[in-house]
């Protein structure tokens, strides 16, 4: 198979990785946007709070972004699995499952984030539908209805307030040991939310919509809607595998430019990001990919120099 040679490679079909490509292709850069179309957003509804696209379906919204992207020569998709990547800022070799070859100057891990197996019984059959873990994303959808908040510890104290702008009809479960100080739980009992900290048996759902949490104990928790934080891993192993740092919170360690401590190698969106949001990966995407650009400029730049002494 003949090998494809681009300025960028951009593992990940995302929003941070499509805004890439976009910037990047309006710059005259050939572009290849690697991606396996598995996003973890496939099982929601409709994208929100991203502006003139608010209630798209993740599916059109990745149709439209390819088809703007690749009314641009220099663009190309390639539908497959990065597997490996080999050589130095300006030649990486990054090889496909499906047996493809890329030659790249430069790399935007693009990959997100995916959940790891949910442990709660019913979790599974409600997540996308009425169990979300953004308010700012799907908030909106369950405004004033009766919601639970599955979280513990530090994360619950950010987490809870937070929700509690779309009710104040909230119910708390931490699934085990809340981890709070007495403070901490007297601050829910000023602010007449039920705290409990019961394993979760199970939920009930009637077509994704929960209807009720059931704990171990035998209460039952009436719920339309469930906002919780996931377990995640990142949405590909390749940045460990090439030794990328990553920062405490599990995310890839990168400056202020997106760039990682490889040179060369730049990350956008999840992967590089706590702030999950649709809009915000784009517009990290968008950013990261003006730094790439102006690094190969200037690249292009010094070697013309030289070549001129």
């Amino acid at each position: 198979m003949e090998k494809q040679y681009v300025d960028v490679a951009i593992i990940g079909g995302g929003p941070a990785g499509l805004n890439a490509a976009l910037v990047l292709a309006r710059a005259k850069k050939k572009v290849a946007v690697i991606d396996e179309g598995r996003p973890r957003n496939a099982v929601t509804g409709a994208v929100h709070g991203f502006i003139t696209r608010d209630g798209i379906t993740p599916k059109e919204f990745r149709r439209i972004a390819q088809e703007e992207i690749l009314a641009y020569p220099t663009a190309s998709f390639v539908a497959d699995t990065v597997i490996s990547i080999a050589g130095t800022n300006g030649q990486f070799e990054l090889s496909t499952m499906e047996g493809q070859m890329i030659t790249s100057k430069k790399i935007l891990f693009a990959v997100g984030m995916k959940d790891q197996p949910f442990s709660i019984p019913g979790l599974k059959e409600v997540y996308g539908k009425s169990a979300f873990v953004c308010p700012y994303c799907d908030g909106w959808e369950l405004r004033d209805q009766p919601l639970v908040v599955i979280s513990k510890g530090t994360v619950l104290m950010h987490f809870a307030p937070v929700v509690s702008g779309w009710t104040s009809r909230l119910t708390v479960c931490t699934n085990g040991p809340d981890e709070l100080t007495e403070a901490q739980r007297q601050e829910f009992q000023h602010n007449d939310i039920p705290l409990f900290d019961s394993p979760i048996r199970h939920i009930d759902s009637k077509d994704g919509i929960v209807q009720q949490v059931v704990l171990e104990d035998g209460t039952v928790i009436p719920a339309r809607g469930i906002f919780f934080k996931p377990e995640l891993t990142m949405g590909s192993d390749l940045p460990r595998t090439i030794g990328c740092e990553f920062a405490e919170t599990g995310v890839l360690a990168v400056n202020e430019s997106g760039q990682t401590n490889i040179p060369g190698i730049y990350s956008a969106g999840d992967a590089a990001s706590m702030m999950h949001q649709a809009i915000a990966s784009a517009s990290a995407g968008s950013y990261v990919a003006a730094v790439m650009n102006n690094e190969l400029n200037t690249e292009a730049w010094r070697r013309n120099i030289k070549e001129v002494r």
